[in-house]
């Protein structure tokens, strides 16, 4: 007679435990019940990611759908997508392969290949939440980075633990697609220790040991040091950026509240006379919030600040060209944004 085998346990680790208490504690960040999509690289992080979460189900009840995105930018990568793609067969997880034609030059157009993707499984698969594998220790190296090029604060509180995965002209067509990093508590070890401890298979990118990257510099020349000097100091970081990025989010509500008072030209213009007479820390916190509403990419601290001063008190008309396809145009009474495409017309 043959005994039936005793079903497999589910896997539990003190990480489980962890993530799930994170979880609990942050329910926006990833709805029970609902789909999803988990940007899957094959790296420890994402790795690590995809077995928690998938070990997490039965208690959250989520639909896993993984989507791998090959750059074609090394011999092997290819060979590594199959591989990835076996191992998820195996575990019955679904994965969607794409291949970047032509590959993507350089590290921008990568991440923005990467995101188009991403958001155009996200809405055929209607998932509004898109996961990815980021650690402390990324949100540690983004703030390093950004310190050195002189980032405004919000650039020290970036790589949040939720925000649109893209920006998009018409807000109204769907709602937004969630880019969702749960693992911002965990730490780089934390995660080579979760794969070696669940017997995970790993595909090291061999491009991340490449020094010609500022962000691979920052991970293998400065974190180490400052880890070495103070043991715990990524994990220290990403928390202060945490921290930060809470006031930045208080501070908005007020700020939408100050810019309501200084509304003009129909609501697309600020009153230029009394936006002067503001402070000048004043006039740089309602200036950058107020680009950021209408959907211009961030300025630097040093650019800001200098626009910052040409729009004080005592100073002419001015226009400046903006990123993204913006002009921002002023005179004695009023602060104007265009469109290039639609540029204002010229005083009669």
């Amino acid at each position: 007679m043959i005994l039936p085998s005793e079903p497999t346990p589910p896997r539990w680790s003190p990480h489980h435990q962890r993530l799930h208490r994170h979880l609990l504690r942050r329910p926006d960040l990833l709805p029970a019940g609902a789909p999803l999509l988990l940007a899957v690289s094959g790296g420890q992080d994402s790795m690590a990611l995809t077995a928690l979460l998938a070990d997490l189900r039965r208690l959250h009840g989520w639909r896993l759908l993984l989507w791998h995105g090959d750059h074609g930018w090394r011999s092997d990568s290819a060979a590594q997508a199959s591989a990835l793609a076996a191992w998820a067969a195996d575990q019955g997880l679904p994965l969607r392969l794409e291949r970047a034609e032509p590959p993507p030059a350089g590290e921008a157009a990568a991440r923005q290949w990467r995101y188009g993707c991403l958001e155009r499984q996200a809405l055929i698969r209607g998932c509004r939440h898109v996961v990815t594998g980021h650690t402390a220790n990324d949100r540690a190296e983004t703030v390093l980075l950004n310190l050195a090029r002189g980032s405004h604060r919000l650039g020290l509180a970036s790589l949040r633990a939720q925000r649109p995965l893209v920006r998009h002209q018409d807000r109204d067509a769907h709602p937004p697609v969630l880019l969702v990093r749960p693992l911002l508590p965990f730490s780089r070890p934390d995660t080579a220790r979760i794969c070696l401890e669940l017997d995970l298979p790993v595909w090291e990118d061999a491009s991340n040991g490449e020094a010609r990257y500022g962000r691979n510099r920052i991970r293998a020349e400065v974190l180490p040091v400052l880890e070495e000097l103070h043991p715990g100091a990524a994990r220290r970081i990403a928390a202060q950026s945490e921290r930060l990025e809470e006031d930045c989010d208080a501070q908005a509500e007020l700020l939408g509240l100050a810019l309501e008072g200084l509304a003009a030209g129909g609501g697309h213009g600020l009153a230029r006379r009394r936006f002067a007479r503001l402070a000048a820390a004043n006039r740089r916190q309602l200036l950058e919030h107020w680009l950021r509403q209408q959907g211009v990419p961030s300025l630097g601290g040093a650019a800001l600040e200098a626009l910052s001063r040409r729009l004080g008190a005592g100073r002419g008309p001015g226009l400046l060209e903006l990123a993204g396809g913006w002009r921002l145009c002023w005179d004695r009474s009023t602060l104007e944004l265009h469109r290039l495409e639609d540029p204002p017309q010229a005083d009669g």
